[in-house]
């Protein structure tokens, strides 16, 4: 039985007050990818490892994000970016059904690819705006859960297909970032 959660509130950069550190801040809102930047700080040491995939209920925060009805069905890939083998993000990226079948995305498909890199390398999708928030613990794997993790999120679109990918920074990956 799913643990009840209070979902967190998603704020904009300029709806975050007070505003957070400059190291969190470039973290947070940077608008590159966030793979690129991994893969940097870990001296290309960089690796994706599946957790989770397949189709389920999105959460409620979700289906408002995608602008689909309460309760729809989408694809869920669960992942952690790995920097020099450690745990250093979770990352949850879900698209509702009705827009990935017959998409031609192939969401499913991805094994240990990096998504970052598939979205920002097709030009057709747009990224929106970054929000954050204070992740439950509760939507974390129970190996890194943890209260007050920072996460983030923007939805990626290409045409009807939105594809929402939201991202925490797991506390190894602040002890490197901080060096």
């Amino acid at each position: 039985m799913p643990v009840l959660v209070h979902p967190p509130r998603w704020l904009s950069a300029a709806q975050l007050h007070p505003a957070p550190a400059p190291l969190l801040r470039n973290w947070l809102f940077d608008q590159d990818s966030l793979t690129r930047r991994l893969t940097a700080l870990s001296a290309g040491r960089f690796a994706v490892q599946p957790l989770h995939q397949g189709w389920q209920n999105l959460r409620q925060d979700e289906c408002t994000a995608l602008q689909v009805p309460s309760g729809s069905q989408g694809w869920v890939r669960e992942v952690f970016l790995q920097g020099a083998g450690a745990n250093w993000v979770f990352a949850r990226s879900v698209a509702a059904r009705t827009a990935l079948e017959g998409s031609g995305f192939e969401l499913g498909k991805l094994g240990s690819r990096s998504l970052g890199e598939l979205l920002f390398s097709d030009r057709a999708f747009v990224r929106g705006e970054l929000q954050v928030c204070r992740y439950p613990a509760a939507w974390l794997p129970t190996d890194v859960r943890a209260e007050q993790l920072w996460g983030r999120r923007s939805c990626f679109r290409r045409d009807g297909l939105g594809v929402l990918v939201a991202e925490v920074f797991l506390p190894a990956f602040w002890t490197q970032a901080e060096q």
